[in-house]
């Protein structure tokens, strides 16, 4: 058992598979800037087919499409990073090896979801500016409202992940069931949680609706209501607490079927 402080412990374990997620990034550059060009073109297609076909009118709606692109762009990011980082660590047969590390499994856990969130505004962020340089449009971003409000929004789709992961491990192929979130992530992240409040419980709702109000109203943190706030952090909260005690159970039934390594 090693004795240095917990603190610290996390701090090298956080370095650690930050530096093996760059190494992975680093390593395979056409994969790398491929998925970015990828997720920008497809925003390219919907702006410049939208103005062919709605012209003027399609402008009025821009802005918020861009931030709900913006936010579903992380999702999509993290989403997949933290399941399918499980599901390759599984192939790569090194799943085990992580069950066994002398800080826990439940920290490596906890720091790949870290890393994972971080890569995931990376990733956002990057096709927000290109998205803006592409519309010419400005949104207010400030970072103290933006990155809060993001990462308790991406807090219900870390929730669903853990989910998925679990799944994976149990069951091996869930490949049909996991595109299939996905495209359930766009429609929640445009969920008409004024018109129906209870759509607020649901994975991206509530945080959507928050940032689209922050990035295109330029409302402040500290100028939302405290419910609204609370909804947004319980929901998150919630969904990470309840996804992972899921992965957790169907880890241990994975161990208990002599499933775990194998794929």
């Amino acid at each position: 058992m090693s004795t240095t402080p917990a603190p610290r412990e996390m701090l090298v374990l956080l370095g650690a598979v930050a530096r093996k997620q760059y190494i992975l990034l680093r390593r395979y550059p056409v994969n790398t800037v491929g998925g970015l060009l990828a997720i920008y073109v497809f925003f390219a297609l919907i702006f410049f087919g939208g103005r062919a076909v709605a012209g003027a009118a399609f402008d009025n709606s821009l802005d918020s499409l861009i931030v709900g692109y913006f936010l579903v762009t992380m999702a999509f990011s993290a989403y997949q990073d933290l399941a399918g980082n499980v599901m390759t660590e599984a192939q790569w047969g090194t799943l085990e090896q992580l069950y066994m590390a002398p800080v826990g499994f439940g920290r490596v856990m906890a720091a790949k979801t870290v890393v994972n969130v971080a890569f995931s505004f990376l990733w956002g962020g990057a096709t927000l500016l290109l998205m803006l340089v592409t519309t010419g449009r400005t949104l207010s971003i400030d970072l103290l409202t933006v990155v809060p409000l993001g990462i308790f929004a991406l807090a219900s789709v870390v929730g669903v992940g853990f989910v998925m992961a679990g799944l994976a491990l149990l069951y091996k192929r869930v490949n049909s069931i996991f595109g299939l979130l996905q495209f359930g992530f766009i429609g929640l992240a445009a969920a008409p949680v004024a018109a129906a409040p209870v759509l607020k419980l649901l994975p991206l709702a509530q945080g959507s609706y928050m940032l689209q109000r922050a990035m295109t109203g330029g409302v402040r943190l500290w100028e939302f209501p405290l419910t609204e706030l609370g909804i947004l952090v319980g929901v998150g909260t919630a969904y990470v607490v309840v996804g992972y005690l899921v992965f957790r159970f169907l880890t241990r039934r994975a161990r208990q079927r002599g499933v775990l390594g194998h794929y």
